[in-house]
């Protein structure tokens, strides 16, 4: 059982694959499978609210596929006990970032110095633009 503040994920919800890692380890690399892939099905999960899944597949992005399922790949640590808990320790930073309701924007207008302030900074960029054009020659 995941405590994520009120929520609480069941193990069962979450699956663990345990795949060959890259990277050093020499031999071990090749003969031991230490990275770890979290998957998580965010839709079809019991234990989160809908406003919780919705913002969690927001903030995961393409680390969610097509049928909902978060991906998560950890394979940080040479040891697969430490992937595992850093998988897990990931996924509960995603959750409780997705439980965290977003502070609604305050639409603001700009104040009449800074449109004055832009106007004038636009008025001084032509009047130097215009000084770049070709020199006509009199006639003298």
């Amino acid at each position: 059982m995941i405590v994520i503040g009120p929520v609480s994920i069941d193990e069962n919800e979450i699956g663990f694959r345990f795949i060959h890692s890259s990277g050093p380890g020499g031999q071990n690399v090749n003969k031991v499978a230490t990275a770890v892939q979290l998957r998580f099905d965010v839709y079809g999960s019991p234990s989160l609210p809908d406003r919780v899944k919705e913002r969690l597949a927001t903030l995961a992005g393409k680390r969610i596929n097509s049928e909902g399922v978060l991906v998560i790949e950890a394979r940080r640590f040479r040891e697969q006990a430490k992937n595992r808990q850093d998988a897990i320790d990931r996924l509960r930073a995603l959750v409780e970032k997705a439980m965290e309701t977003p502070r609604a924007r305050k639409p603001t207008r700009p104040s009449r110095a800074s449109r004055k302030r832009r106007v004038d900074q636009k008025v001084k960029r032509g009047r130097l633009k215009r000084t770049r054009g070709k020199i006509k020659e009199t006639d003298e």
